[in-house]
């Protein structure tokens, strides 16, 4: 025979491509598998070839090419674009939830499974192999292949749960077969190894994988994100990817290439639909369908090449009786092992993720289908056998000859009966739930059907045959014209109800899921937030029988950065750095919010628009009604405390916003042939490069700095030069969460805080009283002021009521200058009274606003320092602060006002004034009486009150 032309392999791979699309057009409506049918032509085209003398030419050159293929290039050609293709295309909150599952079977099952086949042979076939090749034989059969679970998984058209399980295990075990049979190929070749070499290698293989994948991952979504809009990128950079990480893998680190593809999908799978966005998304994966479709078609019909190469030139093996006896035997043991897997791990796969039902278990356990992988294997052991003497020539044919015919059976016997079984099982049916939604869906076609109807028959371009149109539509003609609303027959059954209460819940959430993708792609959310708000929502569809729309509670636990605050608020991070960071969990929060708010509002009106006036449709309404309020009670505090928060996010929106319809402005254009295409396409690039603009620098938070926030302060900004810059070469600045303390009662004062944005509450624990002061202060207040100048302890409790932008100024820099410029303690005395009045006098002073009371008291105060046994008098129309000292009343010699108090005219009704016990001391409270004896120097502050109207 002459030797075949290399270009004869063109050949194959057209024909086979021609085969595969009329194979998918001629088995369309049957139940005959595609990957089946193409395994059939495989064996039948090799059989031809090999078994036959029959002189085909190019064909044959090209059928040996193939089948010659190196079994290592076969893999490394073929699995990246399926492999990744696959875990790409499983949805990410499935894959969460099934993951232990998936481990379960992949990890302790492929162990189980090997050494049960690798017994079974070693007990009753007559090779005389030894336990190790036993044992490699076992771990070639033991994993279930992907690619030929996943192409039938996609034919039979299973639950999503059940898919992911099947097809994510598929995947997923091959790392843990792949390593087993490198560990006792191993120690065919006669390797020495340890427990702890065994241990070593599975770790290095596995692990490895899982790392490198991840980082692949983790690096490609990086570089995505400064790829906007660019589909050619995005298919470019994904395909090449997963050949790169694969060989990585493979050839460099010595781990399981498989694995590594694997992750690497799976990483592109939970950030995919939020670092793609648009028709880039629809695009990478339509790109990936079409690669997978091509690479299964190649694969499956070469496959069966191999086995028809395997049963025609094996030495005799495939003529023996015996050895087609054997075959069928060890079929038996493959489906009796993948059994005994099932049941053991069933208590797990029950207990952990959705769980597993009996029916979904014997699926698990039918869909143990063996393919290229296997065969692969299998063909590196008879490469081997010929350079090896470890494994002999008639055992590397044995390998192939048996891995083929099982890869045959299960593909066969299993892939064709699976859709039989779920028929039987009743799989394939629709849920009650599913049942409904297409019952209304069918319900509002024939609505837009008949108004659709009515307006063509209203125009002007003449009649129509409706009877005509109508034989054209079957999807109609089952249809009742007087079709009922779902909603209203589900009064007559309370498990109706309930089923259509959760439908309408799923209904709504999706359309909340909608809206934030659509929010995405116009900018209007980060990437990292519309992953977590499409998160919430995966996570609320999986409760909705159980609970009513809890998107908000699986949101808020990302919102409330308390936590996160906790964690990177120890010391060993600098400052800036939490600011930053805190800041930035503020932005995230802002947006989130708003996103929240905007979806279920676009969910309510699609959900209403869609599905009209019901009890149903009402309950579930007032559920995301009810969801709302804490999210804007949120946003709501986040806008009153950082305004320019919200000014950053909606300069980034509208420019988004601006941009998109620029996009689809030139894009109208080119469509309408307004413009050339060169002239589109200079545009679309100018608008690119300003979507890149803002990708790379959008709009910061402007913290106001130290030196702006002291000279602009009412009270700082007057103060004398040196000190002003004290305070400015001094001051630290912080961000603190709602719900962080400043500082506690009694503890030495170290810190004064300005505020430059945000709220800080003051609470005054009432020691005879069971109710407290309470008053709320905003940005320009300096919190500490009356404790530096009197010397005391803090007071009161102060924290903060929302996130807080304070400047920390320390007393050790102030209070030196405080002593030795008497200005200066005059100035910050004045101050102190606006905080002190705001605490004590809450009732007064509670609708002032802190600028209107600062300049009222500056008008209206004097303050005036008495010694000891001088006499105080309070006027009507009056009141005082005690800043510093003790007085007495004379009413009450033995109780003593400490300072800081409020003194009011004896004319005030003292209904709500503390009582106070003899010998005692009383600060802080409401004191009434007109004259008070100076127990010891004292600093009081009158304030005249007349004409002032609380």
């Amino acid at each position: 025979m002459a030797k075949p032309a290399p270009t004869d392999a063109v050949l194959f791979a057209g024909l086979s491509c021609v085969a595969g699309v009329a194979c998918r057009h001629l088995l369309r409506g049957t139940r005959v598998p595609y990957t089946v049918a193409l395994l059939l032509l495989g064996l039948a085209v090799g059989s031809l070839e090999f078994g036959t003398s029959l002189p085909l030419g190019a064909l044959g050159s090209a059928i040996r090419l193939w089948a010659d293929i190196d079994p290592d290039l076969l893999l490394a050609v073929f699995l990246p674009p399926l492999l990744f293709e696959g875990s790409f295309s499983m949805d990410s909150h499935q894959i969460k939830k099934c993951m232990v599952q998936m481990l379960f079977l992949a990890g302790p099952g492929v162990i189980i499974s090997t050494f049960c086949i690798g017994y079974a042979l070693k007990l009753t076939f007559p090779y005389e192999w030894s336990w190790q090749t036993s044992l490699l034989l076992g771990a070639v059969l033991s994993a279930t292949d992907p690619v030929a679970v996943v192409a039938s998984l996609k034919e039979l058209g299973t639950s999503r749960k059940l898919s992911t399980i099947i097809e994510g295990e598929s995947m997923m075990n091959d790392g843990a077969s792949v390593v087993l049979y490198q560990l006792f190929y191993k120690m065919v070749l006669g390797w020495h190894l340890k427990w702890g070499d065994i241990f070593k290698f599975l770790t290095e293989a596995t692990v490895g994988a899982l790392g490198l994948g991840i980082a692949f991952g983790i690096v490609s979504v990086y570089l995505l994100g400064f790829m906007h809009h660019d589909p050619e990128i995005n298919l470019a950079l994904t395909l090449s990817v997963s050949y790169i990480c694969y060989f990585t893998a493979q050839e460099v680190a010595d781990s399981s290439g498989i694995l590594t593809v694997v992750t690497l999908g799976m990483v592109f799978a939970a950030v995919g639909r939020t670092t793609f966005k648009g028709n880039c998304q629809q695009s990478l994966h339509n790109f990936w369908e079409g690669t997978a479709y091509i690479a299964n078609t190649l694969i499956f019909i070469l496959s069966g090449v191999i086995m028809a190469k395997g049963f025609f030139c094996s030495d005799n093996i495939a003529k023996a009786g015996s050895s087609w006896g054997y075959l069928f035997l060890l079929y038996v043991f493959t489906q009796v092992a993948r059994a005994l897997v099932v049941v053991i791990l069933y208590p797990l796969l029950q207990y952990f993720g959705y769980g597993l039902s009996w029916k979904e278990a014997v699926m698990v356990f039918w869909s143990g289908l063996r393919g290229a992988v296997a065969l692969s294997m299998a063909l590196s052991i008879k490469d081997a056998s010929s350079a090896t003497p470890y494994i002999s020539s008639e055992t590397g044919n044995l390998f192939l000859f048996l891995t083929a015919g099982t890869v045959f059976l299960t593909l066969v016997v299993n892939g064709s009966t699976a859709q039989f079984l779920l028929s039987l099982f009743g799989m394939d049916e629709l849920s009650e739930m599913e049942k409904l939604t297409l019952d209304h869906t069918k319900y509002k076609m024939m609505d837009v059907t008949l108004e659709a109807c009515e307006n063509l028959q209203n125009d002007d371009l003449g009649p129509f045959d409706w009877c005509a149109v109508k034989s054209y539509m079957m999807s109609l003609n089952k249809m009742d014209l007087e079709g009922v609303h779902p909603h209203s027959v589900s009064t007559r059954s309370s498990n109706l109800a309930k089923i259509n209460l959760q439908a309408t819940r799923v209904c709504f959430l999706r359309a909340a899921q909608a809206a934030y993708k659509r929010m995405l792609d116009d900018g209007w959310v980060t990437q990292i937030t519309a992953y977590l708000l499409m998160g919430s929502v995966d996570n609320a569809m999986d409760l909705v029988s159980r609970e009513p729309l809890c998107d908000w509670k699986g949101l808020k636990v990302h919102i409330d950065f308390r936590n996160d605050y906790r964690c990177f608020g120890i010391r060993i991070f600098p400052q800036k750095m939490v600011n930053y960071l805190t800041l930035k969990k503020l932005k995230f929060a802002c947006i989130a919010c708003s996103a929240f708010l905007r979806a279920h509002k676009i969910a309510r009106r699609k959900i209403h628009e869609y599905m009209g006036e019901s009890n149903i449709i009402a309950n579930v309404i007032s559920e995301s009604e009810a969801e709302e309020k804490e999210a804007r009670k949120l946003l709501e505090d986040i806008l009153l405390a950082f305004p320019e928060v919200l000014q950053i996010v909606r300069t980034s929106q509208v420019t988004y916003s601006l941009l998109n319809d620029l996009e689809d402005y030139i894009q109208n254009l080119g469509k309408d042939g307004v413009l050339e295409d060169k002239l589109s396409l200079h545009l679309h690039e100018l608008v690119q490069s300003d979507y890149k603009k803002l990708l790379r620098s959008p709009p910061r938070i402007k913290v106001p700095t130290a030196r702006d926030v002291i000279r602009q302060h009412p009270c700082l900004g007057i103060l004398p030069y040196e000190v002003r810059q004290a305070l400015e070469n001094s001051v630290k600045e912080i961000v603190k969460p709602q719900g962080m303390v400043l500082s506690e009662k009694g503890c030495l004062p170290r810190s004064l805080f300005l505020i430059a944005n945000g709220l800080v509450k003051s609470e005054v624990r009432c020691p005879n009283s069971p109710h407290g002061l309470c008053a709320t202060f905003p940005e320009g207040c300096i919190m500490g002021l009356y404790e530096l100048l009197s010397g005391k302890n803090y007071f009161c409790d102060l924290t903060s009521d929302t996130v807080v932008l304070c400047y920390v100024i320390e007393v050790k820099v102030l209070l030196p200058l405080v002593r030795s410029i008497p200005e200066v303690k005059n100035i910050l005395w004045q101050e102190c009274i606006v905080v002190l009045a705001k605490l004590l006098l809450p009732q007064e002073f509670e609708k002032t606003s802190i600028p209107d009371l600062r300049t009222f008291l500056l008008e209206r105060s004097s303050m005036i320092t008495y010694i000891a046994g001088e006499a105080v008098e309070i006027w009507n129309e009056s009141v005082g602060f005690l800043l510093e000292g003790f007085l007495r009343t004379p009413d009450l010699p033995s109780v003593a006002v400490e300072s800081p108090a409020v003194l009011l005219p004896s004319q005030e009704s003292p209904n709500s004034s503390t009582p106070e016990a003899p010998g005692s001391i009383v600060p802080g409270f409401p004191h009434y009486g007109s004259r008070y004896q100076v127990e010891e120097i004292a600093t009081i502050a009158h304030v005249d009150l007349s004409g002032w109207c609380f």
